[in-house]
C-alpha cells in the first residue's frame, strides 16, 4: 500500500487544519494553563469537533460514526499536534472506540457508540499502576464476589480520568503481576462507590488522574472481552492509541520544525540570516530527513491497524518509538536554534518539548518499544 493519503483524507486533514488553526491554537493551550482549568479542555470545542464528526472517526455509520478508519484517526490527531489542542481525541475517540468496537459485546457496542459519536461521554483507559508502562505488570485485584468482581488497587497517568464519564480498567483476575495471563477488561462508571480520583497537572499542560479503587463492584456484564483472557485484547487497543500518540507527536515535530525554518529566515546576526550559516542548515537538513521517516513510519502503522488490526503490533512499536526519538529531536533543535529566547515562556517552542515528553512516555517510551520488539522477534 502506497504510503500516501487518498483525496478523501487529505480533504479531511485541510479542514482539519482550518478548525483548529482558528478555534484551537496553541494561545488556546496557554490559556488552559494560566487560568488552571480544571477540565484541562474546552467542552464547548469538545462539541464542536464531535458536530464535525471527530468524536466518532472511529465509530460505524450505524451508530452514528464517521468510521473513517485508524488513518482518518491519525490525521486529526497529527493536526492536533501541530497546535497542541487539549481535547479527550485520544481517550475517547481513539482509545475507547477501538475497545468497544473491536472487543465489547453487542449490548455495549449499541449503548455507548452512539454517545462517544454524539460527544456525550468521556471514557479513560487505566492501565499503568508505577512510574513506567507496563501492562504485564497489573496488580490490581479482579477478586471473584458472587457473580461478579471486586476491584481493588490503584492507577496512574489516567489520562482525563479526572473527568471521564466511564472507565475501561485493566485488573488481574488470575495469575501474578508480570504475566500476561490473567488480566481481564473491565468497563466500570467513574462515580461508581469506592473510586476515589486525584488530578494530576502535568508539565504539559494537560490533565491525568490517579485512581484508587477500594472494593468497587463489578458485575459480569462489566466485562469487556474475556475473564482473565484481556491482555491481548488490551495490547491491540494501546496500539491504536500508540498509534494515536504517534501520528501527533509528528505533527508536533513538524510544527517546531516550520516555527524554526521560519525563525531561520528571520533572525539576523553579523548582518546575514542565521538561516544562511552552514552549521544550521546541516542540522535542518537532518531533522527535515528524520521527520520525513517518521511520517512514513506513523502512516505505515495507522494503515496496518486498519488492514491487519490484530498483526499491526510490531509497526505500531517501531512508529511510536520512531515518532518520539524524532519529535524529542525536533524541540530539542528548535530550542538549540533559537538561542536563548527558545527558552523563555513568551515563545511557544517550550510548549511542544513539554507535550512530546509526556506523549513519548505514555503507552511505552522508545526503551519500552525497543524491548518489546525484540521479544516478538525472538532475543
Amino acid at each position: 500500500m502506497a504510503l500516501v493519503l487518498t483525496e478523501e483524507q487529505e480533504m479531511l486533514r485541510d479542514s482539519a487544519r482550518g478548525f483548529l488553526d482558528e478555534k484551537a491554537p496553541v494561545a488556546a493551550l496557554r490559556k488552559l494553563r494560566d487560568t488552571n482549568d480544571e477540565t484541562g479542555f474546552s467542552r464547548d470545542l469538545w462539541k464542536e469537533m464531535a458536530e464535525m464528526g471527530w468524536a466518532g472517526i472511529l465509530v460505524e455509520e450505524e451508530f452514528g460514526g464517521a468510521d473513517f478508519g485508524f488513518v482518518g484517526a491519525g490525521v486529526i490527531a497529527e493536526e492536533m499536534g501541530r497546535s497542541l489542542t487539549a481535547s479527550p481525541f485520544l481517550s475517547t475517540s481513539v482509545l475507547a472506540a477501538t475497545a468497544l468496537r473491536k472487543i465489547a459485546g453487542d449490548a455495549h457496542r449499541q449503548e455507548y457508540l452512539p454517545k462517544i459519536a454524539g460527544g456525550e461521554l468521556i471514557f479513560a483507559l487505566a492501565v499503568d499502576e508505577t512510574r513506567k508502562h507496563g501492562p504485564a505488570k497489573t496488580a490490581m485485584k479482579a477478586e471473584k464476589s458472587g457473580n461478579g468482581f471486586k476491584l481493588s488497587g490503584d492507577k496512574t497517568f489516567v489520562a482525563d480520568g479526572h473527568v471521564a464519564d466511564k472507565i475501561i480498567v485493566a485488573a488481574r483476575s488470575a495469575g501474578a503481576p508480570g504475566e500476561q495471563d490473567g488480566l481481564t477488561l473491565f468497563l466500570v462508571d467513574a462515580q461508581a462507590k469506592g473510586i476515589s480520583c486525584e488530578r494530576t497537572q502535568m508539565v504539559d499542560s494537560r490533565n491525568a488522574a490517579r485512581l484508587n479503587f477500594d472494593g468497587v463492584e463489578a458485575t459480569g456484564d462489566d466485562v469487556i472481552g474475556e475473564v482473565d483472557g484481556g491482555y491481548m485484547a488490551l495490547e491491540g487497543v494501546l496500539n491504536a492509541g500508540r498509534a494515536g500518540l504517534a501520528a501527533e507527536m509528528s505533527g508536533s515535530a513538524q510544527q517546531a520544525f516550520k516555527i524554526t525554518a521560519d525563525y531561520l529566515k528571520e533572525r539576523k546576526q553579523f548582518g546575514a540570516e542565521i538561516g544562511s550559516f552552514q552549521a544550521l542548515q546541516h542540522r535542518a537538513a537532518h531533522l527535515y530527513s528524520e521527520i520525513e521517516l517518521a511520517k512514513s513510519a506513523v502512516l505505515k502503522a495507522l494503515q496496518d491497524l486498519d488492514a491487519f488490526y490484530g498483526m499491526a503490533g510490531p509497526i505500531c512499536s517501531l512508529a511510536k518509538a520512531k515518532a518520539g526519538e524524532v519529535a524529542k529531536l525536533a524541540s530539542q533543535e528548535a530550542i538549540q536554534m533559537h538561542g536563548g529566547i527558545g527558552m523563555t515562556d513568551e515563545y511557544d517552542i517550550g510548549f511542544y518539548m513539554k507535550r512530546i515528553r509526556v506523549a513519548q512516555e505514555m503507552f511505552g517510551d522508545p526503551a519500552f518499544h525497543a524491548d518489546r520488539l525484540a521479544q516478538m522477534r525472538g532475543y
